[in-house]
This record gives C-alpha cells, structure tokens and sequence, in this order.
C-alpha cells in the first residue's frame, strides 16, 4: 500500500464516515488470562467515546510505510490453503460476527504475544468501504462507485494503571485520595486485512503497524501471518552499517561516511516534496555509485555488493530513511559526542595535526558555553 491509500482510509475512521456498527475484543491480563470480552454497538455509545475507540483503530494506519507500516506478503500456497489466511478470511467475511472465529483469533494472539509483562485490550472492527471511482480530474465520485472495499483492522494496546491522586468527593465535600483507573495506552502494534492496494482488495497482502519501528513483535507477526517476519528500521540500519565497515575497512572514513548520509538526505527531501506517494527507495548499486564518487576502489565496492545481498538478501531495495536519521548527523568518540542537523554535517572536518587526530568545527559567531555568551 502507497501513503495515498494508507491516508483515503485513515479519513474513514469517524463515526459519520465509516460503516463501522460495533467494536469487539478483549481485555487480557499479565497471565494472558481474558478478564473481559467486548462487543458493543458504535451506534449506542455517547459520541466521544465512539471517537475514542475510532482514534485507537485508526492508529494501526499511522506512521512510514517502510518503518512503522511494514507490508506483508502471503505467498500463493498460503492464500489457496493455510490455516492463518483462512481464518483471516472467516473473520473478514462474517464481518466480525462470528463469536468462535473471534474467540480462535483472540486465543492465538494470547498465547504468542509477549507485551512485558502489561495488561492488554485486543479491538477490532470491520469495515465495507463504497469505493468511489476516481475521476481523470483526481476527484472522487461517490454516487458512481464500483467497488466495497470489505476489510478488518486490529489494533493492541497496553492498559496501564493510572496515578493516585487527590479528587473532590462531593458528598463529603472533602479531597480526598481516588483509587486510580486503568487506562488504555495509545496502540502498540496493529493490522489491517486484507491490503487495499490500486484502491482494490488485495488478498495477498496485509499491512501491520508497529508503535516502534524497532519493536515489531515478530512473535505475534509469525503466530498471525506465518511469514518470514521482515527486518525492523533498526536492524536494516544495523545491516547497513555492517556492510559499509566491513566493505570499506580502512577506506571507511568520516568523509565518505558524510556523503552517503547527505546524498540520502537529500533523496529523503526531494522524495517528501515530490509528494510522491509510493515509498522512497534505493539499491546497493546507487549506494555503490556514491561510494565511487569519493574515490573508494571498485574491489571494495564490489564487497559491498556482496556484503548487502548476505545482509539484505540478493535484488533488496532498501528504505533511506531506515538506513539513516535524516534529521541529525552524530559524531562520538569514547569521551565526546557531536550532534547537528543533517544538512549542516559537512562542518565536520577530521584532520591529523602534529600526529593527532581531531574533529575540527567552524566556530563563527555566538560562542556559548553552558548558555553563556564567551570569546
């Protein structure tokens, strides 16, 4: 799914704008035991509470596609005859009301999840979305739709225990301590079933969401899609960081370090302001190109290549903005730690004085030191 799909079913998620009738679920305690069931009308409840509900389901659509929002892929065997897309299929196709297939997906997030040892409420609604065709203007036309888009989302969130603190009680008329509630964590992790790729069903995909993009839960992303459970931001990071250092060895220095991270910032940049909705991407090759420009060898380059098909697997695309933080350029050593916004990393500057290593910045005007103005 691109982010202009992921963004036309986000803006569904209000009472007035979804199909929506009734939100179910559970609510599960630390020793995965299900302290309450839900299955309430949308329609019957006051308006803010129906908001609330509608906040947390649209929170599984949030984020990067790429880094929070992670696609998933079943494979043609798996859709013909598995277990999990069959059951994704009875709950997609009941439209949520059939008490034992719920009952079958509750009990298969119970026993995998593993949420640290915090109560958690499962929710989950369905969904039937009169796809309007799109016009060559770009504008939609609701009364000439030919498609219902029929899907599911789940969302999983932490419900932690509130603060004591001190409250009126009116028939006493006195402060006094109030036993604190159980309140509901934003979500933490989500999907959506089936994918809604070309504005259209996609049985083959799903789309899952994940609050850290480091944390995917790969245990609850294998009980429920059995698929190879993709790379996390932080590991594709870390991957990527492996090849360049062990690629380049001795040729991995500051300056070439600096032109990847800017050359992939300003992809990051152009490809925001484009507002291009598929996501942005970039092949070792490109990187290789970038690595030439600063005079590394093409044995090393080559050793790149083959570093990033054994991390990434062979023909990978990778994600920019996984590879690097776009925003700030750090440089550490064991006792000093130099961190700018991106587009200002080149003034770094490594030089050997005397024999000496040192980083070297441009002072300029407006000195500080501990917030005072020095010479």
């Amino acid at each position: 799914m691109n982010q202009k799909e992921i963004s036309e079913l986000r803006r569904r998620f209000r009472p007035d704008k979804s199909a929506i009738s009734r939100i179910y679920g559970c609510y599960v305690n630390s020793s995965k035991e299900v302290i309450s069931y839900l299955d309430e009308s949308l329609g019957m409840m006051p308006q803010e509470e129906a908001e609330q509900y509608l906040t947390l389901l649209k929170k599984a659509l949030s984020g990067t596609p790429g880094k929070n929002l992670i696609d998933i892929v079943f494979s043609t065997q798996q859709v013909a005859d598995s277990d999990e897309h069959r059951l994704l299929m009875a709950l997609r196709d009941s439209g949520l009301k059939d008490g034992e297939v719920r009952q079958e997906f509750f009990q298969k997030v119970i026993d995998c999840l593993d949420m640290g040892g915090s109560n958690y409420l499962i929710l989950m609604a369905h969904d039937a979305y009169d796809v309007p065709r799109r016009g060559r203007d770009g504008e939609d036309r609701a009364e000439e739709s030919e498609t219902v888009f029929s899907y599911i989302v789940c969302c999983i969130c932490p419900v932690k225990d509130g603060k004591l603190e001190l409250g009126y009680c009116p028939g006493e008329n006195e402060f006094h301590n109030c036993l604190p509630r159980q309140l509901v964590a934003p979500t933490e992790l989500g999907f959506l079933f089936p994918a809604f790729d070309g504005r259209a069903a996609n049985l083959y995909n799903a789309l899952t969401y994940a609050r850290k993009p480091d944390e995917l839960h790969q245990e609850f992303l294998d009980a429920v899609f059995h698929t190879e459970p993709p790379m996390s931001a932080g590991e594709q990071k870390e991957a990527f960081q492996a090849a360049l250092s062990e690629a380049l060895e001795d040729d991995c220095r500051l300056e070439v370090v600096q032109a990847v991270h800017e050359q992939l910032t300003q992809r990051i940049e152009a490809h925001k302001e484009s507002r291009d909705p598929e996501p942005l991407s970039v092949s070792p090759r490109e990187v290789g190109a970038i690595l030439q420009s600063c005079g590394v060898g093409e044995e090393q380059v080559s050793a790149f290549y083959d570093s990033c098909g054994r991390q990434f697997g062979e023909g990978a695309v990778l994600s920019p903005a996984n590879l690097i933080d776009s925003k700030r350029f750090e440089v550490k050593t064991p006792d000093v730690t130099i961190s700018l916004p991106a587009e200002r990393s080149y003034l770094v500057e490594a030089r050997v004085i005397d024999g000496r290593k040192y980083l070297l910045i441009p002072a300029g005007e407006g000195l500080e030191v501990n917030g005072m103005p020095v010479e």
